[in-house]
Formats: structure tokens, sequence, C-alpha cells
């Protein structure tokens, strides 16, 4: 493994305090319901996509659960997202301490999207989901005329 569990934590980490950033930029208006157009999803949306997967995935790893599910059901306002987010975070660093770099190794099918991949490859397309979206968080906030926060600072 070119990166240790806890390098590649701490990625996850950084890029998480990044998107947290996002969304505190955005008013609760339009983090909820702005989208330069009428195909794409606001992002409040995109967070619990975020969020939703990175808890699937944690308990399937981590303790053998697998289920997808909403985190968010209800949930209408900024603060309540940014709550269960760092909620969830919070249980992710707890499932975190109970794996072992043994266990990212381990190759399964994927029990939501299909391929078969090792632990550490679907958390790596986890973040890479997470990235993707933020990216389009940045673009909507431009688009709003508000400055996104510095990408630099982790």
């Amino acid at each position: 493994m070119f990166l240790t569990k806890q390098g590649f934590f701490e990625i996850l980490e950084g890029n998480r305090r990044l998107t947290i950033r996002v969304i505190e930029a955005f008013s609760e208006e339009q983090l909820f319901n702005f989208t330069p157009d009428e195909k794409l999803r606001p992002f409040a949306e995109m967070v619990k996509e975020i969020v939703n997967i990175e808890y699937g995935y944690m308990q399937g790893i981590a303790r053998d659960k697998w289920e997808y599910k909403d985190v968010f059901e209800g949930t209408s306002t900024k603060e309540e997202l940014i709550r269960i987010s760092n909620n969830i975070r919070e249980e992710t660093r707890n499932m975190w301490a109970e794996m072992n770099e043994e266990k990212l190794s381990i190759v399964m099918k994927d029990e939501f999207f299909g391929p078969e991949q090792s632990h550490f490859d679907r958390l790596q397309y986890a973040l890479e989901n997470e990235i993707h979206h933020r990216g389009q968080g940045y673009t909507y906030l431009r688009l709003l005329g508000i400055e996104p926060p510095e990408f630099y600072v982790r």
C-alpha cells in the first residue's frame, strides 16, 4: 500500500473540512435551492449523497452492515446539514479506529454500485465523488458571485 491507513484518513479529513467550508459559504436558500440548470441538483443534495455514501461504506467495511440509507431524511436547514455531516464523520472516525490495513485490502463486490474492488478502492471512489461534487459547489458559488473558500486551506 502506497499510503498508510492514517495517511489516507488525513486526506479524507482535510477534504471534509474543505467541503464543510463550502457548505458554510452558501446562504441556506442557495444551498437547498440554487442550480444553474434544471438538470442539476442543489449543492445540499450533493452533500447528502457524499455523506450517505460515506456512512454506507464505513458501516459495511467496519461492521459488515451494508445498508445505503438517507441519514438526512427530513433535513431542511444548513445547520442540520452540517450537524449531521459532522456526526457521521465522528462515527467514521470511531469505525476507522476499529479497522486495520488488512481489512482495507479485502476485495469484494460493491454492495451499492457494482464492480468488485478493495475496500480501500471503494473509499478512494467516495473521496473522488466528494471532490467532484465539491468542485460543482465551487462553480455554483462563483455563479452566485460568492468567493469560494481557498482550496489549499484544509
